[in-house]
């Protein structure tokens, strides 16, 4: 199976390059922190802590001391392996700043260019392994705005891909964000790749040349070297109540935007957008449940007939001396039927210690 996903990893993002892409760097998309996860990702407006770098980093405002954030993940039955650590702290009263590092990536696998030789003979001892790994490092900053309960965050991000000795490239692009709280409701609104996001790959012809043909007469030349990722805009309403004397509830919708047409439940020409709903009852801010739906998507069967798909979502978490430990199942690769994800993350929280 590595095998084959080498293929697809090495060839799929290197066709039709040198254009706007409606799916490039998607390992950006995935998402970060059980906690987020087990709310279907609808925390645009509610993310106030140092996961905020991610998921709208005007959010940072809100956090009082050091903070830092571990997460990971598996993909495709553990073939996969998706990791994330941040960390935050604040400026000033009025200001703060934000550094994370995503890495997605595929290791050990079997690179079989030269298992045949020039003779016809195969030789094991010529396989070698090879890694397909993504990253981005982010660098996030946040302020609070003259007009009271906005606050305005941007994140420079560094995107590099490295497919083997085969392939690599960088990119950079920019995301900002704002939010707006007034008493218990809360606004939030973030754009990714606001500047759109350029990625330029550096291909080694010499190993091309030995891959080429795995498909037949598709990839015969040397794709174009630039692909360049579209905005995405993310728009959130919530609202916190307060239930009894220990109970809280944080309620949040979101849409999640593509300018593509896709299989989201609403999708146009112009515009895709794919809702979400996340909760999250808590007890004296000390234990956590969670839940949420999202990746409404159409889909078409085998008879041709079409039908609406949900994605469930399910966390809890728990709090103790600045440490706070989540757990989320849900579906972190959004493919299909694939198996549901176990994402556990944990957070560290300064301020509780001094």
């Amino acid at each position: 199976m590595k095998k084959h996903f080498f293929y697809i990893a090495f060839l799929l993002p290197l066709t039709a390059i040198a254009q706007f892409r409606n799916y490039s760097n998607e390992f950006l998309n995935i998402g970060v922190d059980a906690a987020a996860l087990g709310m279907s990702k609808a925390v645009v407006a509610s993310s106030n802590d140092v996961n905020s770098a991610y998921w709208n980093p005007a959010g940072l405002v809100n956090i009082k001391d050091y903070q830092g954030s571990l997460m990971h993940a598996s993909y495709f039955a553990g073939i996969a392996t998706y990791n994330f650590t941040a960390f935050a702290m604040p400026i000033d009263k009025e200001s703060a700043v934000g550094l994370s590092l995503i890495r997605f990536g595929v290791d050990d696998i079997l690179n079989t260019t030269e298992l045949i030789d020039s003779e016809g003979n195969i030789d094991y001892s010529r396989i070698s392994l090879f890694s397909n790994a993504d990253y981005a490092f982010n660098i996030a900053y946040a302020r609070k705005m003259v007009l009271d309960g906005f606050h305005f965050g941007a994140n420079a991000k560094i995107v590099r891909r490295i497919i083997g000795g085969f392939a690599s490239s960088w990119g950079f692009g920019f995301d900002a964000g704002i939010q707006f709280n007034k008493n218990d409701w809360k606004l939030g609104l973030m754009v990714r790749d606001i500047t759109t996001t350029f990625n330029t790959w550096v291909i080694d012809e010499a190993e091309f040349e030995k891959i080429k043909n795995a498909i037949p007469d598709q990839n015969q030349e040397l794709p174009e070297t630039t692909e360049i990722t579209k905005p995405k805009v993310q728009f959130g309403i919530a609202r916190s109540f307060v239930i009894g004397r220990y109970f809280n509830l944080l309620s949040e919708f979101d849409l999640n935007m593509r300018f593509a047409e896709t299989n989201d439940v609403i999708s146009t020409s112009f515009v895709s957008i794919d809702p979400a709903i996340g909760f999250q009852l808590d007890y004296d801010n000390i234990a956590f449940l969670r839940a949420g739906i999202g990746n409404f998507q159409n889909t078409t069967e085998f008879d041709g007939s079409k039908s609406l798909s949900v994605q469930p979502n399910f966390g809890v978490g728990f709090k103790y001396k600045g440490i706070q430990i989540d757990y989320a199942l849900t579906n972190i690769g959004s493919v299909g039927n694939a198996l549901y994800s176990n994402i556990f993350s944990i957070k560290f929280d300064y301020s509780f210690y001094r």
